[in-house]
């Protein structure tokens, strides 16, 4: 029998909207204590619990989010559409068991649409299970023929096994017919599909076209971007040695000293490259591009602050107690991000996404090292360009276009070319190039930096990744030992990029690409 609801539908909606504006602002206790007492008091709303699983699972808390699905499961009069929701809530959380296990359980129901079939699929497909990915395609394919989704796993499918000209005649019918974000998502697809056949122009064209889609989705993001990159250009202006060397000094009164290393630079540098490499070190742990650093070390130091405080300044203001919370917290949800315990291990916090964050990095964690991946400014662009970023966001509305992508390259690289010479932290440049010409010499050189003893296990970093969880949306590449095709890639579309060629060109020289 369904529980009755025991609170007005406006009084509701409030507490709701609490909760929304407390996630907002980062104050996720206050969060998840509006939202589990309105499912307290509407029991039967499932929409309800999905939500504050999902807030779970995004705070790394996946037990809590498993509660709360399998509560909703409970409540709901379809439950076939609950289950496919989880799974596909867990895919965005990124606890492939859990999804998974949402997905099999919809299956199962006598009702399963196509569509629950593919998104398993595509999940199979990232972990690897090529094998169980195309047995459900061609299950979904079964059911309908058209199903725009199961078409989109098909060509990416085929496309990885080297059939690209089957991977496009799959792939086209969709472009046309299916929903928009199956189109922009089939877009970027075709657009890789014709990069490996060498139809540059073609390729071009259709990640326009996946651009044209987005664009109606950028106004909210682009207004922040601005504001974004004017806070960067004032902190680029407001950098000193002598705060930067204030902070690395007050790590003697920060304790207990942490083995940690940043593990930065602009998106598409090969940051996941380098992570994966060491990650295949039994003495280093990795942390892939997570908010923890954000969420619950770096904005808790701002909450009190007026919006308007610039980064620098609120950073300097910091009290030495705030800090040593900042540093407590961090650690403590980075455990709970990886589900065990760091011990004695080297962490390294992989994350190119807040490169703009090293000072809040050196300041909450002074005795830090870092590590700067790099590449080609112009391989980099290209890349950042041409990879699927959906939905958009405050970040990936950069590369709405070659220009934006080029200004959000020099903002990003610019901090770090100011900083670099101020620091005190022991930070080295890694060369993408340099790795895939000669990974053991470049292996030997960081591991050496990071004061971690050799250890061959790191050249076979490809099996490592083949049996691990892998976040980046380069997931597929480094499961394949390294390979050269990517270097000097943007010379294929080198008329693309010539009027925005003189804003990268002292990137190119300060790092030695001329």
């Amino acid at each position: 029998m369904k529980r009755p609801q025991l609170i007005s539908p406006g009084s509701l909606n409030r507490m709701l909207q609490a909760a929304n504006e407390a996630w907002r602002r980062g104050d996720f206790q206050q969060c998840f204590e509006q939202l589990e007492r309105a499912s307290q008091l509407d029991p039967a709303n499932s929409g309800i619990l999905l939500q504050l699983g999902m807030w779970y699972g995004l705070r790394y808390e996946y037990a809590a989010a498993e509660r709360c699905f399998e509560k909703a499961v409970r409540v709901a009069p379809r439950k076939i559409e609950v289950l496919a929701t989880a799974g596909q809530i867990s895919v965005d959380f990124a606890s492939h068991t859990l999804a998974e296990r949402y997905f099999q359980r919809a299956l199962q129901q006598k009702d399963a649409s196509p569509e629950i079939f593919a998104r398993l699929a595509e999940l199979y497909e990232r972990l690897r299970r090529t094998e169980d990915a195309s047995k459900l395609v061609d299950q979904a394919l079964q059911l309908d023929a058209n199903c725009a989704l199961a078409r989109l796993a098909r060509a990416r499918l085929n496309r990885q096994a080297g059939l690209l000209e089957d991977a496009e005649r799959v792939l086209r019918p969709i472009l046309v017919s299916a929903g928009r974000e199956i189109r922009i998502r089939g877009h970027y697809e075709l657009g890789t599909i014709l990069d490996r056949q060498g139809r540059y122009d073609e390729a071009m064209t259709a990640f326009l076209e996946a651009k044209t889609l987005l664009t109606p989705d950028a106004p909210p993001f682009l207004a922040n971007l601005r504001l974004i990159r004017d806070h960067l250009k004032q902190m680029q202006t407001d950098l000193s040695a002598e705060m930067l060397q204030r902070w690395f000094d007050s790590g003697q009164m920060l304790q207990p000293p942490r083995r940690l290393a940043f593990l930065c630079g602009n998106a598409r540098s090969g940051t996941t490259l380098l992570e994966q490499m060491l990650d295949s070190h039994p003495d280093i742990i990795s942390a892939e591009e997570t908010t923890v650093f954000h969420d619950y070390a770096y904005a808790p130091l701002r909450r009190s602050l007026p919006q308007e405080t610039p980064m620098l300044s609120g950073l300097d203001a910091a009290q030495i107690g705030a800090l040593q919370q900042s540093r407590e917290r961090y650690f403590r949800s980075t455990e709970l991000f990886l589900g065990q315990p760091i011990g004695n291990r080297l962490l390294i916090d992989k994350n190119p996404s807040i490169s703009v964050l090293i000072p809040a990095f050196i300041r909450i964690f002074p005795e830090t090292k870092l590590l700067v991946a790099l590449r080609d400014p112009r391989d980099v662009c290209l890349s950042c360009f041409m990879l699927a970023h959906l939905p958009i966001n405050d970040a990936s509305v950069s590369y709405l276009n070659l220009e934006s992508t080029v200004e959000s390259y020099t903002r990003v690289m610019g901090i770090w070319r100011a900083i670099a010479p101020l620091i005190k932290n022991p930070h080295l440049e890694v060369r993408y190039e340099d790795v895939v010409d000669n990974l053991e010499s470049v292996s030997r050189k960081v591991l050496n930096f990071l004061g971690v003893p050799w250890d061959a296990r790191v050249l076979g970093f490809d099996e490592h990744a083949r049996q691990k969880r892998v976040r980046s949306p380069t997931y597929a590449d480094v499961t394949q030992p390294v390979y050269k095709r990517a270097v000097g890639r943007w010379r294929n579309y080198q008329k693309y990029l010539e009027p925005h060629l003189a804003k990268l060109e002292p990137f190119v020289k300060a790092f030695g690409y001329e």
